[in-house]
């Protein structure tokens, strides 16, 4: 068979193996098509759906997964390059857009390349066997094709820096050997992966795949997206929740230059949120400027809706009320009888924490770029959930997902945030209406006013203990806006996301008890980095060191007695199923070692603590705090050690460490979203105030050895560092605060 130049559109289409597993090849029909036609002399070879060979031996690997800043488009081709047996400087990494395939029944679709979405750190582990067997079966393939050359038994030979070598010293490049793979079928796996102890790729610090273009502005963002024919469109949206279009005048807006269309934008439909998620009018024009005077230029009537009075204060006092009444308070878990360890008890601690809404605030606001042109539809955005956003425009539109295509770019920030796809449906409203090319873009304003918010919560904790300061018994009661109102999550406990029900120090206490009231409120909610564990965290290791500041212990001896011996316990939440207490010890441990505790500190000084697992990974924080002289404080040191499994590439578990401290610093300081007359308060920065650079401490990031199963990284080192940073402020200046943000005074 002549080799053949396969395109990247070609390259893309593909069947798949045997049992209809992720591992898929290129259409074997389109290689006899292109061989007989005469095709001109090879550029690349596709051999299966992840990996391209040139014939200079360069090796290209499509990267699965929506790139949000997590480093999956470095992470997860390295484990395909990996079981590949290449060099990782030979390799060249390009995004793949979004795929899928028709299924084995009308209607049904398989995934091209397996899951392509991003949350709840979880794209390392759904691609650490995936991924290497991918990169396994085609080394494989290459094996036997240099077999086949050299008449001799695949057994013989081996593979190693993108060649197959014989022990006599013979070896053929991969890039010798693809044209002529590509003729066989991929084998059938699973095949046997590398051991950790002889990984040459995994584990070793690697730089981000296309960081030279990101510091050189070249990284293509979804904000960068073009079409020919393209408009760009702004919408003005009901400031209120739930607010409707009385009317409206777009005369003036209409008049102003470069202005084509002025479109309404329905109300969503009653009930859960899966479109749109505010009524507006939106404004169509030749460049973004137009289109925000346009905005600017129109007179709208608003029916401010339901919730035109709601106010942040009045939901507060109700959830305050709640959480100490006894109506509607609902049972998550129950071990033993707390409430007569709490009759019983000798020593009683109680208190109450307040975490407030907030925004996800990504770098790069929502936008979308979308072209329908017949039954045909081009979507380019940063996204979190292709396969939602594929799903939902089709229902939209009433075509096949088959005739959706999505480019993934590269997205400035996710957070949870473009896990929705409110924005993508906005734009498809629009250009429906033009029937031209449409860019929608969203101010910093639009964002903030309307998002998916992480809820609001008031928790009361208690603890009892016996004369001896042993603790025999634990309640965590929570009142929060809850996570499932209007999202689609009939099958959820109301709880979900702001509840922690086998969280430290569940199992870890004879009596336990975890509970539960709704907050009615307007807003819609949403995942938030780490949603679940920065919601929950806060409280409870805050709590463990009021509990030990008042029954005299030492706050890291009292978790490390509560965490007792190692030993697996069962964890239903997303991470599960299993919560080692041992691994969680070691990690606080580790971080008392690294920041010196014990040693005699100057006066003003403070170190705090906290440990939590989150997401299947263990993560401890320790921060020095020193007091000022009239008034205030500022971080000395912090300290972050963390254990989430074997590690892919060092330098992006450190990036998200560090990045995931310094946010949930930034979250625990400034930020906070709250509701007057119906209307979110926050519009931009200068309200909304994310930590500055010279504000941010040097975060100190240790990462455990480990051989567990590998976890990611991207959501770990949020949760602890709020309340190691409310720990060690009291350490250092003898105030305790409850409420989030935090007060610098």
């Amino acid at each position: 068979m002549r080799a053949m130049r396969v395109s990247r559109r070609e390259f893309l289409r593909i069947s798949g193996v045997a049992g209809g597993g992720l591992l898929a090849t290129l259409s074997l029909h389109a290689i006899a098509r292109a061989a007989a036609e005469g095709a001109p002399a090879a550029e690349s070879v596709a051999l299966g759906v992840f990996i391209r060979i040139d014939p200079d031996n360069t090796v290209v690997i499509g990267a699965r997964g929506t790139e949000i800043g997590q480093g999956v488009r470095t992470s997860l081709p390295m484990l395909i390059a990996e079981e590949l047996e290449v060099r990782w400087d030979q390799v060249r990494v390009e995004q793949l857009d979004y795929g899928i395939a028709a299924g084995g029944k009308a209607g049904e679709f398989v995934s091209r390349y397996g899951d392509q979405g991003a949350g709840g750190s979880t794209s390392i582990s759904d691609g650490w066997i995936e991924l290497r067997q991918a990169g396994a079966q085609v080394r494989q393939l290459l094996i036997a094709t240099a077999a086949q050359v050299w008449s001799i038994s695949a057994s013989s030979l081996i593979a190693r820096d993108g060649a197959v070598h014989h022990a006599d010293g013979r070896a053929l490049t991969y890039g010798e050997l693809a044209t002529r793979a590509a003729a066989s079928p991929l084998p059938a796996g699973p095949f046997e992966l590398k051991q950790q102890k002889d990984f040459r790729i995994i584990g070793k610090a690697t730089k981000v795949a296309d960081c030279a273009d990101i510091v050189t502005g070249r990284a293509r963002y979804g904000i960068d997206a073009s079409l020919p024919g393209m408009l760009y469109a702004v919408i003005a949206r009901s400031p209120t929740f739930d607010g409707r279009v009385k009317s409206y005048d777009d005369s003036a807006a209409r008049k102003v230059r470069g202005v084509r269309f002025v479109v309404p934008i329905a109300a969503p439909a009653a009930g859960d949120f899966n479109r749109n998620l505010a009524a507006g009018v939106a404004v169509v024009a030749d460049n973004t400027w137009a289109a925000m005077q346009g905005r600017k230029a129109l007179r709208i009537e608003w029916d401010p809706g339901p919730w035109a009075t709601a106010s942040s204060r009045e939901m507060e006092q109700r959830a305050h009320a709640l959480v100490a009444g006894d109506a509607g308070i609902q049972t998550g878990r129950s071990d033993g009888d707390m409430a007569r360890a709490w009759a019983d008890a000798a020593r009683k601690i109680e208190a109450t924490y307040q975490v407030p809404f907030l925004a996800h605030a990504t770098m790069e606001p929502p936008g979308a770029t979308v072209a329908i042109t017949g039954s045909r539809v081009k979507l380019i955005a940063s996204l979190q959930s292709p396969g939602g956003a594929s799903r939902m425009v089709a229902a939209m539109l009433g075509i096949s997902r088959l005739d959706v295509d999505i480019e993934l770019p590269r997205s400035g920030g996710g957070f949870g945030r473009r896990l929705e796809n409110d924005f993508v449906a906005e734009a498809v409203l629009i250009a429906q209406q033009v029937q031209r090319p449409v860019k929608l873009v969203w101010s910093r304003d639009d964002d903030l006013r309307n998002d998916f918010y992480r809820p609001f919560g008031v928790q009361r904790l208690r603890a009892a203990a016996d004369a001896n300061g042993r603790l025999t018994g634990w309640s965590h009661r929570v009142a929060a806006t809850s996570r499932k109102w209007r999202a689609g999550r009939a099958d959820d406990p109301d709880w979900v996301g702001t509840l922690d029900i086998d969280g430290f120090p569940a199992s870890c206490v004879p009596n336990y008890l975890a509970e539960f009231v709704d907050v009615p409120f307007c807003l819609a909610r949403g995942w938030w980095r780490a949603p679940l564990h920065t919601f929950a965290a806060f409280a409870t290791q805050s709590f463990v060191d009021e509990v030990a500041h008042a029954l005299g212990r030492d706050p890291v001896e009292l978790r490390l007695e509560l965490l007792g011996a190692p030993r697996d316990l069962d964890y239903r939440e997303h991470g599960g199923p299993v919560f080692s207490t041992g691994r969680l010890a070691a990690t606080l441990r580790e971080v008392a070692r690294r920041i010196g505790y014990g040693r005699k500190l100057p006066r003003g000084h403070g170190i705090g603590f906290a440990s939590h697992f989150t997401f299947g990974g263990y993560t401890s924080h320790a921060m020095e705090v020193v007091a000022k002289a009239g008034g205030g404080w500022r971080i000395e040191r912090c300290v972050c050690v963390s254990d989430v499994g074997v590690v892919v590439n060092p330098l992006g578990v450190e990036a998200q460490l560090m990045g995931g401290t310094i946010d949930g610093i930034s979250t625990a300081l400034g930020l906070e979203i709250t509701v007057e007359q119906g209307v979110v308060q926050q519009t931009n920065y200068h309200q909304y105030p994310v930590l500055r650079m010279p504000d941010a401490p040097r975060v100190e990031v240790h990462v455990m050895p480990s051989s567990a199963a590998p976890r990611g990284a991207g959501e770990m080192g949020v949760p602890g560092a709020l309340p190691a940073l409310a720990n060690a402020i009291f350490a250092a200046t003898g105030q305790r605060q409850r409420r989030l943000p935090l007060s610098r005074i």
